[in-house]
This record gives structure tokens, sequence and C-alpha cells, in this order.
């Protein structure tokens, strides 16, 4: 961290670069980035920024490891077997880069936690596996003001997109959050590891197009991804109101 403040590219980073400036480079070790849930999603999600140099991580989930979860999650391992997700985590988290900080919350967020847990963020990440757990969060977003970059992925099938807080968001994709179904399409199509993998880098992709401001965001769209037919689809999203 003391090398970036000085001008001085460390060796972990220099094949960021020039994909990434050093101004770039300095904006993420200065952010601070909340991981909400440590699964399929949010396992590849910690290590990524980790490795790319965001300084902070907010890293948030109640659960533990088990066996149905090692097709699919990076942090997942034999050894981790019954041990909380995110004591995995930061454990790889400071194996993979020691500079990043570290913040665990070992619980599920709730409207009661939720504006504490996530006090701070620059970007909040949504690697949930509910739609009433990512209505919560990005309710807690919009009241902190920060955008949030969502995921969700059923099979080979997944989908992105950015919300900030003045935008509509998931209710465009899953209409009103006391109408929406709790589970997804996973229930039926199951989740596959290489396509939890891609989403993964999507939002990390994202997340890194906010805090340095290049490329354009995934905001107002749903990107869709088809990966047994090898389609990308782009699908522009618009309020009742405007149509």
């Amino acid at each position: 961290m003391a090398a970036l403040s000085s001008d001085i590219i460390p060796e972990r980073y220099v094949r960021n670069f020039d994909s990434l400036g050093l101004n770039d480079q300095k904006r993420l070790l200065g952010a601070t980035v909340a991981v909400v849930g440590l699964g399929g999603l949010g396992g590849c999600v910690c290590e990524l920024l980790a490795r790319a140099g965001i300084g902070h991580l907010i890293l948030i989930d109640g659960d533990r490891f088990e066996d149905s979860n090692l097709n699919r999650q990076l942090l997942s391992t034999m050894d981790a077997i019954g041990k909380a997700k995110t004591q995995v985590a930061a454990e790889r988290v400071t194996v993979v880069n020691p500079a990043v900080e570290v913040i665990l919350r070992n619980g599920y967020l709730s409207a009661a936690t939720a504006a504490g847990w996530l006090a701070g963020a620059s970007v909040v990440v949504d690697c949930l596996d509910t739609l009433k757990d990512r209505f919560l969060l990005e309710k807690a977003a919009k009241a902190l003001e920060v955008p949030m970059v969502s995921a969700a992925l059923a099979g080979g099938f997944g989908q992105l997109m950015t919300i900030y807080p003045e935008d509509e968001g998931l209710s465009l994709v899953y209409g009103a959050a006391d109408a929406a179904p709790d589970k997804g399409a996973e229930v039926h199509l199951g989740t596959l590891g290489f396509t939890a993998a891609l989403m993964a880098s999507l939002e990390c992709a994202e997340v890194i197009k906010i805090l340095t401001g290049k490329g354009e965001v995934v905001r107002n769209r749903l990107l869709v991804m088809d990966l047994w037919n090898s389609r990308m689809d782009m699908l522009t999203l618009q309020s009742d109101a405007l149509r």
C-alpha cells in the first residue's frame, strides 16, 4: 500500500498495466467493496478483487461449507467442510494478498444489520441466492447511496446488472419485491461451477469499471449469458411508466 501511495508499482500489480494505470490502481487500493454471499459467486469475487488490488473487503455470510458446495464454490475444499465461509474466505484473501484489509461479518444480512455491516462500502456486490435477500440488499445499498452489482445463475445460464441508488433496479427484472418468488431457476437447473466463475468475473469487471470510471457498466440493462449455445444478449430495461 505504501509503495502505491509513493507512485511505486508493486510487482504483484505489474500485469494489471496498461489496462489499468497507476491512478486506477490507487483508486482500487482506496476502495472498500462489500461482498455479500461467499458461495459460488462470492468466493470467486473476493479472490479476484483481492488479486486486482482492492484495498478493503467486507465479507458477509452466515453459512458453513458442506459437501454439496464442492462442485462450484472456489473456496470449498474437503478441508473446509464445516468451516464458516467467512473464515475460509478471509484466510484465502490473506494468503493471496496480505495487504488487503478484511472485515468479517459472520452472519446473514438482515434489515437490522444491513446499514451497519455495509457502512463505508464504495460498491456492494450481490452474490446471494434468494430474491428476498437480493431485494433487501438493494434497498440497503440505495439507502447508503452506493451502487450494487448483481448477478444470478442457473445451470448454464447467467445474468448481470449494475444498479445505482436512483435506478429502479431489480423490480424491472423480477417485478415487485413482495411478489417475487423466493428461489429462481436454479431449483430446476442446478448451479454449475463454470457458470459461477464466469458470472463472478463479470461482477468483478463491473466493480472495477465503477471504481475507475473505465468502460461502460451494465446499467438499466440486463446482460444475459447462455453458455450452452454460446450466446450473450444485452436487454434494455424500462419501467412501465416509460413504455
